[in-house]
Parts: C-alpha cells; sequence; structure tokens
C-alpha cells in the first residue's frame, strides 16, 4: 500500500490525500479545500476502484476557464502513487 500526500497546482485545493494498495485499488481519497461537494462527490465515486482507471477517466477535465482541475490533478496525484508504488 502506498499513501500519498499531493501539493495540486492550479486549483482551490490544497492538498490530495490518497491511498493505493497493492493490487492498484484506491482505498482512501481526502481533498483539503476545493469545492466541498464536488471534491465529497469524487471521493465517493473514486473510492474502491481501481486507480487507473479512475486517473484515465479523469485526466485533463478542465474546471471552467482553467487548464486543469481537481479531478484532474488527482489524475496526477494517481500517476506519481502507481509510479512509486511499482518502483
Amino acid at each position: 500500500m502506498i499513501e500519498k500526500i499531493y501539493r495540486p497546482k492550479g486549483t482551490c485545493s490544497t492538498q490530495i490525500r490518497l491511498a493505493i494498495d497493492d493490487e492498484g485499488i484506491l482505498r482512501k481519497l481526502v481533498f483539503v479545500n476545493g469545492c466541498p461537494g464536488n471534491t465529497a462527490g469524487v471521493s465517493k465515486l473514486a473510492v474502491g476502484r481501481r486507480a487507473d482507471e479512475v486517473a484515465e477517466l479523469l485526466r485533463g477535465t478542465r474546471c471552467g476557464l482553467r487548464p486543469t482541475s481537481c479531478p484532474d490533478q488527482l489524475a496526477r496525484a494517481i500517476d506519481e502513487a502507481l509510479s512509486e508504488l511499482r518502483a
């Protein structure tokens, strides 16, 4: 299992805390700050799913005119965590 704290860039959230088990399942996901309803909803939908599938679904999501979003930053956090897990 890997637990990671990721610092998003270009979003209202200031931290993403996640845990991925050895089978690649996202077991914990918490956004610090950001839009509470949206980040709580993303967390509920993502936990228990394959982390790589979650990242693929969310990668490239934009927030208004911003080139990124909390879901896009989550995809980046997952990519980093999976790289560390496989190393």
